[in-house]
């Protein structure tokens, strides 16, 4: 098929297939008819109006990195890859902002403001790959979000080709805005930032940037006995007023399959590590760190320093972020993606370890520990059913446990297809209908993006 004259289509079936779905392994994939690759706002606006007229599905996709099928395809669908919209447009010293296309990878969009000595800090696990526009698409967050924010804290203002009551898809709409402040109206960037691609198609984002960070980060890491140990100390230094920039948990799982893949020099010992990134300036932050650490005592580590050894903080933060491939070599990984409150994270941790063992699942748990958004990762044997079905089941007391606890299903990695069951046991009727509302008023069609999320048909 020809959707639109002179933008790049694929119907390769094994290219197609390959730009169908995400990193979301467990969630189901459906059959496109084409994938496209535009480069501007037009050109998406010129697809979408075609796929509209055809009453084509339209499912955008950034780099495939997500991890709940929020970018999987439907039956004849058509995938709107937004990879080659990479252009950084504008970085505005003055006003410290950017402009960028979706496409954009979120650390090249770092290394690009930092010439001009600025800061853009979320900062997922995979921003070395993952865009701009499947970060907002998300409301992405990172280990940095504890002290500074999550993506829809930097969004000003966004591009999006949409539809409408009238039908009429394919229309550019500018939502937001340049200054830092400003209450014209009803927010709709914010309703858009997580949205999943369910509203319309994110194509440009201005975001508010930061001063760069210039002085050396110093580190506290403490070892811990148990993932409870490790969960009582972070409630401690809740409870002691302590705000790092990141404070990430490890179990020794984790730390091992990181150490046996690309041998770090980690020590695994012990049953869980906990990582403190504290960033304040000059001799405040020297006493930071040294509380963090003694926090860690406190709540019973079996050892906790803190250093301004950098080789060795970004070795550890390295090792973070290289989790879940790690852990990928191991086996099929069922990501969760829980959050809870903060003084929860002890129980909720004896909790996620009683379920994995209790279906005979091999969890290993990884969390940005600060703001209680728990990543326990279930493995299980390629190939094998039984194991499988035992994960799916563990996978969802999960969910249950969370929601008890006061949490939600979802911290960062969106609904997407893996969390609408924990979506509807999360949220009421009356929330759950307002938000159909928003979704059939914002495209009555229901081209963009559907099934997820709200789980449309």
């Amino acid at each position: 098929m020809s959707l639109v004259p002179g933008i790049d289509e694929i119907t390769d079936p094994d290219v197609l297939a390959s730009l169908s779905h995400d990193e979301a392994e467990w969630a189901p994939v459906g059959r496109a008819v084409a994938a496209v690759r535009p480069r501007s706002t037009d050109e998406v606006a010129a697809i979408v109006a075609e796929c509209a007229r055809q009453g084509l599905a339209v499912v955008p996709r950034g780099a495939g990195t997500g991890l709940s099928g929020g970018a999987n395809a439907v039956d004849d669908c058509v995938i709107l890859d937004l990879s080659k919209m990479n252009t950084i447009l504008e970085i505005d010293p003055g006003n410290m902002l950017c402009v960028v296309q979706a496409g954009v990878v979120n650390n090249d969009l770092k290394a690009a403001v930092a010439e001009h000595g600025l800061w853009y800090p979320p900062d997922p696990a995979s921003a070395p790959w993952s865009t701009i526009g499947g970060n907002v698409a998300t409301n992405a967050g990172g280990m940095c979000c504890l002290k500074y924010g999550v993506t829809r804290d930097y969004v000003l203002g966004l591009t999006a080709v949409a539809g409408g009551p009238a039908g009429d898809y394919g229309t550019v709409v500018r939502l937001g805005r340049r200054t830092t402040k400003g209450v014209a109206g009803y927010d709709l960037t914010s309703l858009f930032v997580g949205s999943e691609g369910t509203f319309g198609v994110v194509t440009e984002v201005t975001l508010r940037l930061r001063p760069a960070r210039t002085e050396p980060t110093r580190t506290a890491v403490g070892a811990f006995g148990s993932l409870v140990a490790a969960g009582e100390a972070v409630a401690e230094c809740t409870r002691r007023g302590l705000l790092p920039a990141a404070l990430e948990l490890m179990d020794k799982a984790t730390l091992t399959a990181v150490e046996e893949w690309k041998h770090l020099g980690l020590s695994a010992d012990a049953e869980a590590l906990l990582l403190a990134e504290i960033d304040t300036p000059g001799a405040a932050g020297e006493a930071e760190a040294m509380a963090m650490a003694d926090a860690f005592t406190a709540a019973g580590a079996l050892w906790a320093e803190s250093s301004t050894d950098e080789f060795e903080a970004e070795q550890l933060l390295a090792a973070r972020r290289l989790a879940y491939p790690a852990l990928e070599r191991l086996g099929s990984v069922l990501s969760e993606d829980v959050c809870v409150p903060r003084s929860a994270i002890p129980g909720m941790l004896a909790t996620i370890e009683a379920i994995g063992a209790r279906h005979g699942v091999t969890i290993a748990t990884i969390a940005h520990a600060g703001d209680g958004n728990l990543h326990p990762l279930i493995i299980t044997p390629t190939g094998d059913d039984v194991a499988r079905g035992a994960a799916q089941q563990a996978f969802e007391e999960i969910l249950a446990e969370a929601i008890a606890a006061g949490g939600t299903v979802t911290g960062e990695h969106g609904v997407g297809l893996l969390k609408r069951g924990g979506m509807r046991r999360e949220l009421s009727p009356e929330v759950l209908a307002m938000q159909s509302a928003v979704k059939q008023t914002l495209d009555p069609r229901n081209l963009f993006n559907p099934g997820k999320v709200v789980g449309l048909p």
